[in-house]
């Protein structure tokens, strides 16, 4: 599965602890146990670890050299507050698998992708049709992302 697109015959499935249905990388499936961040920051050896809502993402930045797994849960899917941690974690140079896990419903897909998830674990099984035209919805995008992906003004200007 290439980092662009969606291949559902190349997803990945039976992760523990967390099922991943669907996932934007080439490399080997992180399937590390996680910690809690408080015990990764006093831990030398972690190199997974699970956001919970009201976490600071910002306390794992000295860590991300040896991280291979974030987590980042979603108990409810109107908690927006894990968007932010992936992207504070992206744009500090996080390059490691982050997964969102939880209560992630179709609709939030393509906005996870745009913050840098790149697997997806969700509580329950999505439609896979439905969820590669949810993560092809937006064709062109106005504002950068973690994503890396043009905007219309940058797309204007080639």
């Amino acid at each position: 599965m290439g980092n662009d697109s969606f291949d559902s015959e190349a997803g990945s499935l039976g992760v523990s602890p967390d099922e991943v249905q669907f996932r934007f990388r080439d490399d080997e499936v992180a399937d590390h146990g996680t910690v809690t961040v408080d015990a990764c920051c006093d831990q030398t050896n972690a190199t997974a670890v699970r956001i919970e809502p009201g976490d600071d993402a910002r306390a794992l930045l000295p860590f991300l050299d040896r991280l291979a797994l974030v987590e980042v849960n979603f108990p409810t899917f109107g908690d927006g507050r894990g968007y932010s941690a992936a992207r504070i974690l992206r744009e500090a140079g996080y390059t490691g698998e982050l997964r969102a896990v939880g209560d992630v419903l179709i609709d939030q897909l393509s906005h996870m992708r745009r913050c840098g998830f790149d697997a997806f674990a969700p509580d329950k099984r999505l439609d896979e049709e439905d969820a590669v035209k949810a993560f092809a919805t937006w064709d062109n995008v106005y504002q950068s992302a973690a994503d890396g992906r043009k905007t219309i003004q940058e797309l204007r200007h080639e």
